[in-house]
């Protein structure tokens, strides 16, 4: 029997081509891409490659010419192949370096496919801030990504939807606000916290360590205090177990095994390990968190709330009864655990590029150093001072930008019919509105490739925004912490370049290659923190 050549593709590197009694016909495809099979291949079991494989067959034939769902005028894009449309052409491990490809031939809006789902991406400043901020409304719903559906429920606020979301996310930002984000009283709790982490690496004596556990856990003490009203020693096991589940389960959503599970979700969770641990890690962490909320309720004050948890508890009594209720339990944990990775995950993956760069670019630290000296000299920084500091505010924003730490974008979804810039996307179209797009766009940055801290200065050395600027992203879907994540990244890092001059260890390459998750963070490395007289 002879089968199209996409699928000979996926059996090409195991011998059931043989064993099947399959006979190959060369097809010659230019878009398919070798490293694609292989990613995947390597990253899955044998007996999954063939059972879904087998059933691709079966669904292609039967299924695929009545599921198309072509619209009019729908943004163009290449060719889709039955069933697995344009899996074979991703770059799995850099889907955001296929897309940059694509934008070069089909434009600033393209289509493409992954499994059965129609997929529209969104490049460059312009469109990205058109459809997020112009057209916020219709672009405010989050996209259904089956392993996020399937393990999350639709609890919290990152991955919610609808009327939840919208109460959700008015509660986060009432509730930060009321506990001290932007405010003197969390600049007084990271000060703290800064003095505890400088202390750890003091204790190093200037000899290399990893720096990827304590600046996690030194950021992520500051959302626990508003969480919990708790803060942890960076050996505590509780808080290494929660970092190392949060950053597992980064890893593995941004797999090539995760996006077979989100192509065929109902196949690959029967055959698939990402679905199931994942789903025990997140169960683990929502048990902790679960298990913090008797000790919350017996010492409930509703006229003293002493954190988030408090607070959602609060407005748990007072919400009447009725069919639709937002303040459940189920909504409380999966909200502490959204801003719990979130408020952890992306301000320390800045900070350690941030030391990686200074290693890189002594003369840049130097520069910094220099400017701490002559505005803060020897107290604490404070972030009023970061608008007599344009070089190191420039530098940090150029952290942001280079670091690149989200450039997939958390995906959106239309809220209704919309027609777009002359492209019609129909109500609950998935969204990929890339972010490394903006902040690498060649029309906003001089040098979108180097580290250039000069594209937040002035000719004269003053500090100036860039509208491309977009770590957060923008619109209704921005991040709910980004007041509170700017405040750490100053304070944090004036506070350690006051302190320290980050070096290599003698004869250790740096390399800036990212590891591959939900955000991309500097590879393991290790790092000499030498103190400053």
């Amino acid at each position: 029997m002879q089968i199209s050549c996409y699928l000979i593709h996926l059996f090409s590197t195991t011998d059931l081509v043989r064993s099947l009694g399959l006979e190959i016909s060369y097809c010659p495809l230019q878009y398919l891409r070798k490293e694609s099979f292989v990613d995947i291949m390597n990253t899955t079991d044998p007996i999954t490659i063939l059972l879904s494989t087998i059933l691709c067959l079966f669904v292609a034939i039967f299924f695929y010419g009545r599921r198309r769902n072509i619209y009019h005028n729908f943004p163009p894009g290449p060719k889709p192949l039955p069933f697995i449309g344009n899996m074979l052409m991703l770059n799995t491990k850099k889907p955001y370096e296929t897309f940059k490809q694509l934008s070069q031939k089909y434009g600033s809006i393209f289509s493409i496919q992954i499994g059965e789902e129609k997929i529209v991406v969104l490049t460059g400043y312009e469109t990205v801030k058109d459809a997020l901020v112009n057209h916020a409304d219709e672009f405010s719903e989050r996209a259904k990504v089956p392993l996020f559906h399937d393990i999350l429920k639709g609890h919290g606020v990152i991955f919610s939807n609808g009327e939840n979301w919208k109460v959700m996310r008015r509660f986060t930002l009432s509730t930060l606000r009321d506990f001290g984000m932007g405010r003197i009283t969390i600049e007084n709790s990271i000060s703290e916290e800064s003095d505890c982490l400088v202390t750890h690496i003091n204790s190093f004596k200037g000899k290399p360590f990893d720096n990827k556990l304590i600046i996690n856990a030194a950021v992520a003490n500051i959302i626990v205090s508003i969480l919990l009203s708790h803060r942890f020693e960076y050996e505590d096991p509780k808080l290494l177990r929660l970092l190392n589940i949060a950053s597992e389960n980064s890893h593995l959503v941004a797999s090539p095994k995760a996006m077979l599970y989100n192509a065929f979700p109902s196949v690959m969770r029967w055959f698939s390990g990402v679905y199931k641990t994942c789903a025990n890690n997140v169960e683990e962490m929502h048990r902790f968190i679960r298990e913090t909320f008797p000790a919350h309720k017996k010492q409930l004050d509703v006229n003293d709330q002493r954190n988030l948890i408090d607070t959602f508890l609060v407005k748990q009594q007072e919400e009447k009864p009725g069919p639709e209720l937002y303040f459940t339990n189920e909504n409380l944990i999966g909200l502490v655990a959204d801003l719990f990775v979130a408020g952890m995950e992306t301000t320390s993956t800045t900070l350690r590029w941030g030391l990686l760069l200074m290693m890189k670019h002594p003369e840049i630290q130097r520069k910094v150093q220099s400017e701490i000296e002559n505005v803060i000299g020897s107290s604490e920084p404070q972030v009023s001072h970061r608008k007599d500091m344009p070089y190191t505010d420039a530098v940090i924003h150029e952290i942001q930008r280079f670091g690149n730490i989200v450039p997939n974008n958390l995906p959106h979804a239309t809220t209704q019919d919309v027609t777009f810039r002359g492209y019609f996307l129909p109500k609950g179209t998935h969204i990929i509105p890339l972010l490394t797009s903006v902040l690498y766009d060649k029309d906003h940055f001089e040098k979108p490739e180097e580290f250039y801290p000069e594209h937040f200065l002035d000719a004269s050395g003053k500090f100036v925004k860039n509208e491309a600027f977009m770590p957060f992203s923008a619109g209704k879907r921005s991040c709910a912490g980004e007041t509170l994540a700017k405040m750490e990244l100053f304070m944090f890092f004036t506070r350690l370049l006051q302190k320290f001059t980050f070096q290599a260890p003698p004869g250790a390459e740096l390399d800036i290659t990212p590891v591959i998750g939900i955000t991309y963070s500097p590879k393991s490395h290790m790092i000499c923190a030498v103190p400053r007289t």
